[in-house]
């Protein structure tokens, strides 16, 4: 089917402020076959169904929109012990960065492994992404596949006792950052991701992960402070039997981001979380969640758990979806997004959905809207609580379940010391 003529031109139009990266090595059959899928697919347009809620014009358009940055913006994970790489305005920064020589983990930079004959990575470097775009076409995806020149190639052998963490920096109001990671999780081996730091004005980000049987991985990230960034991530994860992948974001600021996340459940037995803490304020501020999970090992469990506080006009998204295969029985899919809207003029947009083709599962999903408890509120005030700190500890209880999925209590730790940082500076 012929795609209609405007996307082709979005598309065309977008390719033409790009140049092709350079290379050779299985890389540029891999890019060039995401090319080919990218003209054959066309970005998305406010036209496309899961892009109804999200106009996705600023992401697509030809040159980034300008974005003033932060310069008061601190390093997330400060005082936890972890393994920094650091990439300024989309490239390495070997300088800024630690020595990657860790035990149990083999770190590369993208550029350098595509340009190999022979890589692990060849079974997973826009396979996932490829995979994830049936029933529904991400094709900005697909266009990071295909120009992306920055990145690191991860693969866990064992255990990992420090963190890594994915720092990115800009010091550009002009920048447009195409990054793309893959992580190989061998079995049985452990690692945590984390991420943080404004990477430009406008960020396409990509991350495939393949959690072989038995593999445990912890990916914490936080987006934010600045708040003229336009941000387009996607996280493609293929899950092995008795594994566990986790998943959580927070996102504070932003004219614009939307997080998508694809969980392929092969394996049996397995457990797949997703989870996100959004805080808003702004007219200019919109936030969309987008998850589909696909069920198609036995026993397995998935859960996403999504909160999003508004204000002063924002604007909320959550589009998630559960599918279980025929194969996939006893499968435990459990889905819950909430919002808490602190005015009148804030709005929360939700397109929560299941088809389920197995007979002995266990789903559900739900989907909630509303101001803060004022019964609750009046009980704190009543036993001496000023207004602005009762409204604060009763925005961080409705945000707990979210931040509750990060099983590291330092992590967890330093998000919620971040939500209550905004509150504060965010109080009127």
């Amino acid at each position: 089917m012929a795609i209609p003529q405007a996307k082709i031109d979005v598309t065309e139009a977008r390719l033409s402020a790009l140049t092709a990266p350079e290379g050779s090595g299985w890389g540029e059959g891999a890019r060039a076959k995401a090319l080919q899928r990218l003209r054959d697919m066309g970005l998305p347009t406010r036209r496309d169904e899961y892009w109804k809620y999200t106009d996705p014009a600023s992401l697509t358009q030809a040159e980034a929109p300008a974005a003033a940055l932060n310069s008061h913006a601190e390093e997330a994970f400060a005082d936890i012990d972890r393994v920094k790489i650091v990439f300024t305005d989309g490239r390495f920064d070997s300088a800024a960065s630690d020595d990657l020589g860790l035990s149990g983990i083999e770190v590369e930079q993208l550029a350098d492994a595509l340009a190999r004959d022979i890589h692990w990575g060849r079974e997973i470097y826009g396979v996932l992404e490829a995979a994830g775009q049936n029933p529904v076409q991400r094709s900005l995806a697909t266009l990071n596949t295909a120009y992306a020149e920055a990145g690191v190639m991860i693969r866990v052998k064992g255990a990992v006792a420090r963190p890594v963490h994915l720092i990115y920096r800009s010091g550009s109001e002009n920048k447009d950052v195409i990054l793309h990671h893959c992580v190989k999780m061998d079995e049985g081996s452990d690692l945590t991701l984390l991420e943080s730091g404004t990477a430009a004005g406008r960020l396409n980000s990509v991350l495939e992960v393949d959690v072989a049987d038995g593999a445990r991985f912890h990916h914490v990230r936080i987006q934010g402070r600045d708040h003229e960034r336009r941000v387009n991530t996607h996280v493609f994860a293929r899950i092995g039997k008795e594994s566990l992948f986790k998943s959580f974001t927070l996102a504070m600021n932003g004219v614009l981001t939307r997080n998508e996340v694809v969980m392929d459940i092969v394996g049996h037995s397995a457990n797949a979380h997703v989870a996100g803490a959004c805080v808003g304020d702004g007219t200019d501020f919109h936030h969309d969640d987008t998850v589909f999970i696909t069920h198609a090992g036995v026993g397995c469990e998935s859960r996403q758990v999504f909160k999003k506080v508004l204000r002063n006009g924002a604007t909320g998204v959550f589009q998630g979806k559960i599918l279980v295969k025929q194969s996939a029985q006893k499968t435990d899919g459990y889905q819950i997004s909430q919002s808490l809207l602190l005015d009148g003029d804030s709005q929360f947009l939700t397109k929560p959905e299941l088809e389920i083709y197995a007979d002995d599962v266990k789903c559900s999903h739900g989907s909630t809207s509303g101001a803060i408890d004022e019964e609750a509120l009046f009980y704190l005030r009543s036993r001496g609580v000023d207004l602005h700190t009762a409204q604060t500890l009763l925005v961080l209880s409705f945000l707990a379940d979210a931040v509750a999925e990060i099983e590291d209590e330092g992590i967890a730790g330093d998000i919620l010391t971040r939500l209550e940082g905004w509150l504060v500076r965010h109080r009127h």
